[in-house]
């Protein structure tokens, strides 16, 4: 049984109640995210100040070829000042399903395409502070097409051997890479081909 902090004492056990915004104030528009700041009343009756990064929700792909290989982009994420290794990945347009986005991005990033999807599952990147909801997808039955990356994208794809990667998740410090290949791990576990 859940019960409210008294005398405003966060300490207790949540309440089943959420919080109720206040006031909210859009404190920048950006071409990816907004930030907004939130003033909340909290189950117990205190006031709190909640920090939003509005995003529109985005995919990451798992594209596997027949010899078990997956492709990674190389890309350089300047809020860390490095390169990282993930899997590609890119923001939802508007009204775009997960799926036609999760094709456009493989396509673009990677310049593959795929015949055959599977939904792995969805996921919040980062929800102390942000709404953004991933869609993870598995592509198989790859081709090659022409890529198209966006002009401020520097990007280089990597072939890389499915197993080593899963044995060492550590080479791609990448939240959204690491979330979707514990996915497509479980996606593997359950398939009956697992138990062969």
């Amino acid at each position: 049984m859940s019960r409210s902090p008294k005398n405003g004492d966060p300490g207790g056990a949540p309440s089943d109640a959420l919080p109720r915004v206040v006031s909210s104030r859009l404190v920048y528009e950006g071409k990816v995210v907004s930030l907004r700041v939130d003033e909340i009343t909290l189950p117990w009756g205190s006031l709190a100040v909640r920090e939003v990064v509005d995003h529109p929700g985005a995919v990451v792909i798992v594209a596997l070829d027949d010899e078990d290989h997956v492709y990674l982009v190389r890309q350089y994420r300047h809020p860390i000042g490095r390169y990282l290794l993930e899997l590609p990945a890119g923001g939802l347009e508007p009204d775009e399903p997960p799926l036609a986005a999760a094709k456009r991005e493989l396509q673009e990033e990677v310049g593959l395409e795929a015949r055959e999807w599977s939904f792995l599952g969805s996921f919040f990147s980062s929800p102390g502070f942000a709404n953004e909801l991933l869609h993870a997808f598995l592509a198989r039955e790859l081709s090659s097409v022409q890529g198209q990356p966006d002009d401020d994208e520097d990007i280089s794809v990597v072939r890389y051997p499915l197993t080593k990667l899963l044995e060492h998740p550590e080479e791609c410090a990448d939240a959204k890479t690491l979330a979707a290949l514990l996915l497509l791990r479980r996606a593997a576990d359950n398939s009956p081909r697992a138990g062969t």
